[in-house]
C-alpha cells in the first residue's frame, strides 16, 4: 500500500493536536505493517520540507490555504488518499484520485458560528457540503456518521465509523492528588467554554481545586480571569506533565459544544480518571452514565456542579476509576489502525 496523508498540520507543528496525534498513531502502525506512509502538510518553521518519522516521511509545502492546492499535485502520485479534514475545509483529493478518503472527526457546520464572521462562515460552511463528492468517508464516532448524514447529506452506506483508539503503556493509572482535583483539558476557542469552568465551580459545594491546561485564542483573556476565581492555569504542557495530571485529577470536565470523539476523556479514562461532559456531540457516546462519569445537560452547570461534587467524594471517585479504566480497554490504537488498514485494502481491492 502506498497511502498518502493529507492534513493541515504534521506532529512538529507548534499548534499540533488531536488530529495529528490520531495520524501518528495511525500511519507508525500501517508503516509497521510493511506499507508506505507520506504525510503532506503546510510548512513548519525552521523545518525542512522532507523528513522522516518512525519511517512516515513528511513533506510539506505552503500555508494554510496554499497547502490545498500543493497537496492535489501530491495526490496524484500515490496509489491511495486520506485527506484529514480537520478543520472544516477538505483537501478535493477525489479531483485527482479517485481513491481518495476523507476522514472527517467532526462536523463544523454549528461550530463556526462561534469563531467567523458571517461571509467567511458561510463560506466554510458551503465548502465543507463538498465532503459529499467522496467516494469513501470514515467517521471516528457514530455521532460524526449521523451528523454527515444530517447536515451534510452524506449516504451513511459510504461512512465507515472507526473509532479513535489510546496508548495503554502511556496512559496508565498513577497515584490521584491528595486533596479534591478537577482538570480541564482543551484548546481555550469559545465553542469549547473554557469560561463554564468559572459558573460550574461557583456552584460547587466541595471545595477542590481546578487546574486548566490549553492554550488558543482565548488564552490572555482566561489567564487573567483564572486569577481572580482560584483557577490553576498551566497553559501548553508536555506530554509527561499532561500524563501526570491526568493520574493526578479525581475528574475530568469537558464544557465542549462539540466533540467529534473525546480523545481527552478516553486518555482521561485510561488514566483511571472519570469524567463529567456535556450531553453534546460524541461525548454521550463515550461516556456511560454512572459507569465511567456523568452526562449533563448543554450548559446545565448546577447539575455539572452536583456530579462533581459526587466525584469529589473519595470512596465514590475510587470506585469510579476502576470503572472508568475497565471502560477505556475497549479503545487501543492497535485495534484502530488495523481497522484502517482492512478498510484501505477494500478499497485497493
Amino acid at each position: 500500500m502506498d497511502l498518502l496523508i493529507v492534513n493541515h498540520r504534521d506532529i512538529y507543528h507548534p499548534q499540533a493536536g488531536g488530529a495529528e496525534e490520531v495520524l501518528k498513531e495511525v500511519a507508525t502502525r500501517l508503516v509497521s505493517k510493511g506499507n508506505r506512509v507520506t504525510w503532506f502538510s503546510e510548512s513548519v518553521k525552521n523545518r525542512p520540507s522532507k523528513e522522516e518519522y518512525e519511517g512516515i516521511l513528511l513533506k510539506r509545502r505552503g500555508g494554510r490555504a496554499s497547502v490545498h492546492i500543493f497537496s492535489l499535485k501530491e495526490a496524484k502520485k500515490h496509489e491511495v488518499v486520506l485527506d484529514s479534514i480537520a478543520h472544516a475545509v477538505p483537501f478535493f483529493s477525489y479531483l485527482v484520485n479517485a481513491k481518495s478518503i476523507a476522514l472527517v472527526h467532526h462536523v463544523h457546520q454549528d461550530v463556526v458560528k462561534y469563531e467567523l464572521g458571517y461571509l467567511s462562515r458561510e463560506a466554510v460552511r458551503f465548502l465543507e457540503r463538498q465532503i459529499k463528492r467522496y467516494n469513501y468517508v470514515i467517521a471516528v464516532s457514530e455521532t460524526t456518521k449521523k451528523d454527515l448524514h444530517d447536515k451534510l447529506h452524506i449516504d451513511e452506506s459510504k461512512v465507515k465509523v472507526i473509532y479513535n483508539g489510546v496508548d495503554h503503556l502511556k496512559f496508565k493509572p498513577g497515584e490521584k492528588d491528595k486533596e479534591p482535583t478537577v482538570l480541564w483539558i482543551g484548546r481555550l476557542k469559545r465553542y469549547k467554554n473554557p469560561f463554564d469552568i468559572f459558573e460550574i465551580k461557583r456552584r460547587m459545594k466541595t471545595r477542590a481545586k481546578f487546574v486548566v491546561v490549553g492554550s488558543g485564542d482565548l488564552s490572555q483573556q482566561f489567564a487573567e480571569e483564572s486569577r481572580k476565581q482560584d483557577v490553576l492555569y498551566l497553559g501548553r504542557v508536555d506530554e509527561k506533565e499532561k500524563v501526570s495530571l491526568y493520574q493526578r485529577a479525581w475528574a475530568i470536565l469537558s464544557t465542549s459544544f462539540i466533540e467529534g470523539w473525546g480523545m481527552t476523556i478516553v486518555e482521561a479514562n485510561s488514566c483511571g480518571t472519570p469524567a463529567v461532559v456535556y450531553n453534546t456531540g460524541s461525548l454521550p457516546e463515550v461516556v456511560q452514565e454512572g459507569v465511567n462519569g456523568f452526562v449533563v445537560g448543554y450548559k446545565d452547570f448546577d447539575s455539572a456542579a452536583k456530579a462533581l461534587d459526587y466525584l469529589m467524594e473519595e470512596k465514590n471517585m475510587k470506585v469510579m476509576s476502576r470503572k472508568s479504566y475497565e471502560e477505556s480497554l475497549k479503545y487501543d490504537w492497535d485495534k484502530t489502525a488495523l481497522c484502517y488498514h482492512k478498510y484501505i485494502n477494500e478499497i485497493l481491492g
